[in-house]
């Protein structure tokens, strides 16, 4: 059949499974808008106050159901403002589709009215990005990206199309979609090596679990419990891996790094093997990395070749999914336990256990809260800051996918975005975007589109009047130098929320923060809670950076 490229555009998403996509229209996608606007029935699109809370919206959508999500954008400045959600995504390994107009073929290259490079700007930060100039190429071209973007180690893709491709005509065939077809095969792993690994791993006296996101992306976090549970091993994770192992269970010993716990921070160091799987061994985990783990043979498990050996040297790597790998090591292993290794590390467990200073609304309060009143069954979403840790360590997270953050860009602002399409794409679930009280400057406007679309998603502003942050590394190594980490006092939430179209809530008590919890998720409707935490409130337990993991600050 015949089919104008914008009209290729819609098919081959509807091929793709692709039920809604995030975007901010302009004259370079005009074409596509206008498909998109004929086919309201197959597709939604989510109209987003800003292109960078539609690129987050299409990651949350993306980590939150396992799906690809896709953005859209017109040319330029529409082009560039997706920049910082790609890197996003691209950090944290989510697969995102971003799809941007471009000026006409005959005006590429002449510094064009909102003309940009996007190709060339996003080539570091995406697995693959493509300048469509040929209709004739443009299907193979989106079912090949969705294809790079899904497989191995997730990621995002871009595809640039020029204005007058969206017009052109060609022949489409369309394709039944094979979401499993690997784009490439990954190396064999002799049987010789997995019975290698088995051997070491029944050998261990202390053996150690640090576990990431690769667990999640892999869908193998049933795995993951049943193999600790099997062999009586310890497990921490890193911020990208929360949720791989039910922390409920006993061995779970939570986050590791820079504010992770004592107990996972000396474990690491104490450890005689560790099972390194789906990590990327980041700075914020390492530390100083000449004294990580630095008793332990180490056994490195990722999909992706460039992660071995690139920031620590491991003893044994295996190159290969991480399903592959439980359902092939396991054919070798037995029952075991550890119960001398896990008494000491449950010792450590106790040594600290309270972080925050003695205030009427401790941080703490805040995920308890939403924990206890959702009995644990939401999603949560953060910035980045002090509230992004608080998050991390205080909530129970019993599942993946439900801890939605920024991990590797860091990126503030990013979680209101991503809270938009976590609810979108989980329109059921209770979705709470906690946030520092600068992050959430960064994003407000993004709860327009939580008011127009009547999404209800809460947003948990941790107000203390400072970057909270930033000011505990200023008080911890400059001297209490505060430069530029004072905010001012000139913004009124309330009118803010009401302007906004949103419910507000101010809490100054544990008592108000529930009773707003309560309220929010009894009314469901988009809204504030705007709580009042001290200023010199910290983050700890704390690895100064560059000290080694076990040198952890408690005050």
């Amino acid at each position: 059949m015949k089919l104008n490229g914008s009209q290729i555009i819609v098919e081959c998403l509807v091929e793709q499974g692709v039920d809604t996509i995030f975007g901010y229209p302009g004259g370079a996608v005009l074409n596509i808008y206008d498909e998109l606007y004929k086919n309201q029935d197959r597709i939604r699109h989510i109209l987003t106050s800003h292109e960078q809370g539609a690129s987050h919206a299409a990651d949350g959508y993306a980590r939150s159901t396992g799906k690809v999500g896709v953005v859209l954008a017109t040319s330029g400045p529409g082009a560039t403002n997706l920049v910082t959600g790609i890197a996003t995504a691209y950090m944290d390994s989510v697969p995102v589709v971003a799809i941007t107009g471009n000026v006409t073929n005959s005006l590429l290259g002449k510094d064009s009215f909102q003309e940009v490079d996007i190709a060339g700007i996003t080539m570091p930060i995406t697995k693959h990005n493509y300048i469509v100039k040929d209709v004739k190429k443009l299907a193979d071209t989106i079912r090949e990206a969705f294809q790079i973007a899904r497989s191995g180690r997730p990621g995002p893709v871009l595809i640039d199309i020029p204005k007058d491709v969206t017009a052109a005509i060609t022949e489409y065939e369309p394709v039944k979609i094979d979401f499993k077809k690997p784009v490439k095969t990954l190396p064999e792993i002799p049987e010789e090596k997995i019975k290698e690994v088995a051997e070491m791993i029944m050998a261990a006296k202390k053996p150690f679990i640090y576990a990431g996101g690769g667990i999640i992306k892999s869908d193998s976090s049933k795995e993951l419990n049943e193999f600790a549970t099997l062999l009586d091993i310890p497990t921490s994770t890193s911020l990208m891996g929360i949720g791989a192992i039910d922390q409920t269970n006993k061995l779970s010993t939570g986050l590791i790094g820079m504010h992770g716990t004592v107990a996972s921070n000396k474990c690491v160091v104490e450890c005689d093997l560790l099972l390194a799987l789906g990590v990327r061994f980041s700075d914020r985990v390492l530390s100083n990395h000449k004294h990580f783990a630095e008793n332990a043979k180490i056994i490195h498990v990722d999909i992706d070749q460039a992660e071995i050996d690139k920031n620590i040297k491991d003893d044994v790597s295996l190159v290969m999914d991480l399903k592959d790998f439980f359902n092939r090591v396991s054919k070798y292993l037995t029952k075991k336990e550890n119960p001398i290794w896990l008494a000491l590390v449950e010792s450590w467990k106790n040594i600290f256990t309270e972080n925050q200073v003695s205030s009427s609304l401790k941080p703490r309060y805040f995920m308890e809260a939403i924990n206890e009143v959702t009995k644990g069954d939401c999603f949560i979403t953060t910035e980045v800051g002090q509230h992004q840790m608080w998050a991390a360590q205080y909530f129970t997270y019993r599942e993946p996918k439900r801890l939605i953050t920024s991990g590797g860009l860091g990126t503030m602002g990013f979680g209101l975005g991503a809270a938009i399409g976590t609810q979108v794409g989980n329109p059921n679930a209770y979705v709470f975007n906690i946030a520092g009280d600068g992050s959430f400057r960064m994003n407000m406007n993004e709860l327009l589109t939580c008011s127009k679309y009547k999404l209800p998603v809460c947003v948990v502003i941790a107000n203390n009047g400072v970057l909270g942050m930033v000011r505990q590394w200023q008080t911890a190594f400059y001297e209490k130098r505060y430069s530029q980490t004072i905010l001012d006092e000139v913004l009124n939430y309330e009118y803010l929320a009401k302007g906004l179209g949103v419910d507000y809530y101010e809490a100054k008590t544990r008592a108000d923060y529930k009773k707003a919890i309560e309220e929010v998720v009894k009314n469901r409707r988009p809204a504030i809670i705007n709580a009042i935490v001290e200023t010199d409130e910290k983050v700890l337990p704390m690895v100064a950076p560059g000290k080694p993991i076990d040198d952890i600050m408690l005050k």
